[in-house]
């Protein structure tokens, strides 16, 4: 009856951080279109640290309780999962076009703050000094993909972020949504951790597992529905902006972050989840670069690197 209430709460963590990371996204969008910001500032920075927030509220949340292996697998797990499953549903679904600023800056920039993480934990720890330097490199970022928007004199429009956005409704409404997701986010984050950790010791397996996968995939439903709405609207460079943007989001706003306010261990996360975590970052430019697209190939070659991923994590659970 105990493991039973344990998964109850689980599954109503998930629920309150898709409902939170939903009401969140759609609050922050309706601002920025509000303010004249561009779909693909909004897509890289606005909609990515949305959909990112249950990562940041569970990271942060189990780091201040002690849950240190949760904390940075759900990071590594969830940059590893929107590449792998988010990306690979939504190829398949339909396959989706990107821009030149997408494979030739914003992947690649991916690609370099995986790096940097990896050099910065090598030591065993991600200290304060760490997360100040990420911190930095978020703003520096967020700066850039503003300007590059100016430079390239994209349009502002709702319509085309594929989130639906209700024209009529005004400042107060955008506010009173993403209140309330923040709410919801917090909310579902504690009980997503209380009951992730007690399944983990029941189950007899790490916690270093159960963030590098449950925890995971539950806090990258908001990437996952963003990605496939954006996707079968035919808003490639949305949904794939959506998750390398949430990706770079994830390691300089939520490690940074995180590491600020409480240091992290490496612990149980390994050599190979940070591996994995940038070798999907170089299989998704490989597949830009040489694909020119994320067809329905590029989907299923996705997908089988997670499954393949899981399935060897599971074997070393």
């Amino acid at each position: 009856m105990s493991l039973l209430i344990e998964i109850v709460q689980l599954l109503g963590g998930l629920l309150l951080l898709y409902f939170g990371g939903e009401w969140l996204v759609r609050g922050a969008t309706l601002l920025a279109t509000r303010f004249g910001v561009s779909p693909l500032a909004i897509g890289c920075t606005i909609v990515a640290a949305g959909t990112s927030a249950p990562e940041l509220v569970v990271s942060l949340h189990a780091a201040l309780v002690g849950q240190n292996d949760i904390s940075l697998g759900n990071v590594v797990g969830s940059n590893i999962c929107n590449i792998g499953l988010i990306l690979g549903i939504a190829a398949l679904l339909r396959p989706m076009g990107s821009s030149p600023p997408m494979t030739r800056v914003h992947t690649p920039l991916m690609i370099g703050v995986s790096l940097v993480l990896m050099a910065m934990i090598y030591d065993g720890e991600l200290g304060t000094l760490d997360g100040v330097l990420l911190l930095v490199g978020l703003v520096g970022y967020t700066y850039y993909t503003f300007r590059e928007s100016k430079q390239l004199g994209l349009e502002v429009g709702g319509t085309d972020l594929g989130i639906d956005v209700p024209p009529a409704k005004g400042i107060g409404y955008a506010v009173m949504l993403t209140v309330a997701g923040c709410l919801l986010l917090f909310l579902g984050a504690h009980l997503l951790v209380g009951a992730a950790v007690t399944i983990a010791t029941s189950a007899g397996v790490s916690q270093a597992f159960i963030g590098l996968t449950i925890v995971a995939v539950g806090t990258s439903l908001p990437e996952l529905t963003t990605s496939i709405v954006a996707a079968l609207r035919n808003e490639g460079d949305l949904a794939i902006g959506n998750v390398v943007g949430s990706n770079i989001f994830n390691i300089l706003g939520i490690l940074g972050l995180t590491a600020v306010i409480e240091p992290l261990q490496q612990g149980g996360v390994t050599g190979f989840d940070f591996l994995s975590m940038l070798g999907m970052a170089l299989l998704l430019l490989l597949l830009l670069v040489v694909m020119k697209k994320l067809g329905r190939t590029s989907g299923a070659i996705m997908l089988v690197m997670y499954v393949g991923y899981v399935s060897v994590l599971s074997g070393s659970a």
